[in-house]
């Protein structure tokens, strides 16, 4: 019996070690959607510091990647938790506009307070994202055909209003100190203030969806949205909300960039569609949902505007700016995957 009782003690000793905090603790930062993003932007910029002038880190070339990531950043972000939801909203590259020239024709062409161009800036994004919302839980159309609609009827919609009511496809807007202030104005003379509108909102995401239970909600929808559905979660409110925040959001940022440079155009936007998808894949969400975080977007963000933005600081021929890009996604996308794997073998040792 006493031979018996010491072999299971050392049965429970030898145990022990298998269990190594090290390599759990390092399993669990590589299965964290943020932990190739992150990789990601260091190599990235770790690249253009060796390659590029030293003035890519200084204010003024932070400023010229840091404004992109700003505006790109706003809207990435909900097509992320679209994504992670299993969802997808290309009509962004309308939205853009359509915020814009609202906001421009409204209070620019009519001279209404500008306080009435930015609601209905944001009136028409919320428009949007209900039509977009209600055709996806009321059919069983994919979300990128109902929104690859919506993406050619707002464009339309913008032209033929545009030069209807303005006889132009450009019009100009002049807001008040106040709106300036808020949504439109440079800080130093070179970074953009929605920059802080960018952070500001990054952080309240975070909270939502890491930090209550609605962030448990997407990820549900995106592994499985039936289970979802039958465990109580409303997937069809929370799909409603999502494309509304899309499409709002996308608005925000036209009406933005409208007072900023105190014009608006009916041609700016369509980038943002490819670009946001971009920013998110390289910040380790899923494709097929339910993975996926705000930081990693956050991150994959900041290293789409360090590319497109840094080849401007190297001696490298600008017309190969497209492919990094296009480089830097399906490496992304490879890295991410690896990480997976990786996080997955090590949680079996």
């Amino acid at each position: 019996m006493a031979n018996q009782t010491l072999s299971v003690g050392q049965k429970i000793t030898a145990e022990k070690p298998q269990a190594a905090p090290s390599g759990s603790t390092l399993g669990n930062l590589l299965r964290r959607p943020e932990a190739g993003a992150l990789l990601g932007l260091v190599a990235v910029l770790l690249f253009f510091v060796i390659f590029g002038s030293t003035k890519f880190l200084e204010p003024s070339g932070a400023a010229s990647w840091l404004n992109v990531a700003c505006n790109l950043g706003i809207i990435a972000i909900p097509v992320g938790l679209l994504m992670i939801a299993g969802e997808l909203d290309i009509s962004i590259g309308a939205m853009i506009p359509a915020g814009s020239m609202t906001v421009a024709i409204l209070s620019g062409h009519y001279g209404l307070p500008i306080w009435v161009g930015i609601v209905g800036s944001l009136s028409v994004g919320l428009v949007v994202g209900l039509i977009n919302g209600y055709i996806a839980i009321r059919t069983a159309v994919p979300s990128l055909i109902i929104t690859l609609g919506t993406l050619f009827a707002m464009q339309g919609i913008v032209l033929g209003v545009s030069v209807l009511i303005t006889g132009t496809t450009s019009v100009p807007v002049n807001a008040d100190p106040i709106a300036k202030f808020l949504f439109g104005q440079f800080i130093g003379g070179t970074f953009q203030n929605i920059i802080l509108w960018w952070l500001g909102l990054t952080a309240v995401y975070i909270f939502f969806v890491h930090f209550s239970r609605y962030g448990n909600w997407i990820f549900a929808m995106g592994g499985d949205r039936v289970s979802a559905r039958n465990a109580g979660i409303p997937t069809e409110k929370l799909t409603v909300f999502l494309f509304v925040l899309s499409s709002v959001s996308a608005s925000f940022v036209g009406m933005c960039q409208a007072i900023l440079f105190n014009s608006a155009q009916v041609s700016a936007g369509m980038t943002y569609i490819f670009n946001s998808i971009i920013a998110v894949v390289v910040g380790g969400v899923l494709l097929t949902g339910g993975f996926g975080s705000i930081v990693g977007i956050f991150f994959g963000t900041l290293t789409f505007a360090i590319v497109n933005q840094g080849i401007y600081f190297t001696d490298f021929d600008r017309n190969w700016s497209s492919l990094i890009i296009g480089v830097m996604l399906l490496g992304a996308v490879l890295m991410n995957n690896t990480f997976r794997r990786m996080a997955l073998t090590l949680k079996k040792k």
